[in-house]
């Protein structure tokens, strides 16, 4: 039987990359547009990347959570300095990050006295596919087959501030709220203008966490290190990080403010694999190479063009319904289920993502030049002049 197929897998296999870049086992070269989904920040094979990973290969692989990981120390103190955080919990993955999250959410809630903490989550949230993570994620679609999904959670409509603060105020049971502040899966959508300093306002009041999912949006997409950035004088409480941070090797943290990582103390949570020797001197180069090459911001002008030049060349079309997002997180909506899209793209050697059925995402990774725009700009104008 081989391997289990849970992966609609399309008809390709990458052999080598560089860069924007990945070939085939045929030789063929593919602009990528998505980046191993918002992973591969610094593109395919880079130099920096490369180092690390042998450097620390030739050194020690594993030691387990038994010991000091010093390699693991330097990059705790890294992202606490880029964040404005102050604890740092390292795991293997986003999911992984994000139950974290709400295993810390609960102890909060427990602490306050409250015997069935609950968390407030929101509509096309993607938070994950373990059993917490699945509830908390607003797509029923994978939520089924399933069932009991876990209690401790209630949902609000996204960008809906009113419902979010009439549910906090109804419910003294809530010790947190997860959000994204784009949603990925959810259709590129970022949060409207005021919604999440009007949560940070919720949960100030409430004394419940505000925790942000920047799986996705965090490590130099949007622009900034973290989306949340982008907002003068916010922070969350707690933030969850993953895919961009190891750059394709596997490795996701969960920070938090002093008063909340307090609240993890020896044996309430662990992992054998997070926060290795070998990932941590890999994510301690991609932060040190974005922070050496002004990634984030070079990211914010790259996305600025990519949006403009779509806009000049598709917002005529009579399928496109609006082209959003931040950063190089881009998102062009049609009015069709563009049925095929991703296959025809495919055989143009371009990689490129339908997320919520009607949405071009587009995540190239962060070092992509405006000669490569105009390369993946033309492909989309003449994949959907097709659909015309």
């Amino acid at each position: 039987m081989g391997l289990m197929h849970n992966y609609a897998r399309l008809p390709v296999a990458f052999v080598h990359g560089e860069g924007v870049w990945l070939q085939d086992s045929d030789g063929r070269r593919y602009l990528d547009a998505l980046a191993g989904i918002a992973v591969c920040g610094l593109g395919h094979s880079h130099p920096a990347v490369t180092r690390a990973l042998q450097e620390q290969a030739g050194r020690l692989l594993h030691t387990s959570n038994l010991y000091r990981i010093p390699a693991q120390e330097w990059l705790a103190e890294t992202l606490c300095t880029i964040s404005g955080l102050d604890g740092a919990f390292f795991c293997n993955s986003g999911a992984e990050a994000n139950e974290a999250a709400i295993k810390i959410a609960r102890l909060h809630g427990h602490a306050k006295g409250i015997a069935e903490p609950r968390i407030l989550v929101f509509s096309n949230a993607f938070h994950g596919r373990t059993m917490a993570t699945l509830t908390a994620t607003g797509n029923f679609k994978i939520q089924a087959g399933f069932a009991p999904l876990l209690p401790g959670f209630l949902r609000a409509p996204y960008g809906d501030l009113a419902t979010a603060q009439a549910l906090v105020q109804a419910n003294p049971d809530l010790c947190a709220i997860l959000v994204e502040p784009i949603q990925g899966e959810g259709g590129v959508r970022p949060a409207p203008e005021g919604f999440l300093a009007g949560l940070r306002a919720l949960c100030n009041d409430a004394d419940i966490l505000l925790m942000l999912d920047e799986v996705q949006t965090g490590i130099g997409r949007t622009g900034q290190f973290f989306a949340y950035q982008q907002l003068p004088g916010f922070l969350p409480d707690v933030l969850s990080l993953a895919k961009g941070l190891g750059n394709g090797v596997p490795i996701g943290a969960m920070l938090a403010n002093a008063r909340v990582a307090a609240l993890f103390s020896p044996g309430k949570h662990g992992t054998t694999f997070g926060g290795g020797p070998l990932v941590c001197a890999v994510a301690q180069a991609v932060l040190d190479t974005m922070q050496q090459e002004a990634i984030p911001a070079h990211a914010a002008r790259m996305g600025a063009i990519l949006r403009r030049k779509l806009r000049e060349r598709l917002a005529a079309h009579h399928q496109v319904v609006d082209i959003r997002g931040m950063g190089l997180m881009v998102g062009i909506e049609l009015r069709d289920k563009p049925e095929g899209l991703v296959e025809r793209a495919l055989e143009k050697a371009l990689l490129i993502n339908v997320t919520a059925e009607r949405v071009i995402r587009l995540l190239p990774p962060l070092i992509i030049q405006e000669g490569e725009i105009d390369l993946l700009v033309e492909g989309l104008v003449e994949l959907l002049r097709e659909r015309a």
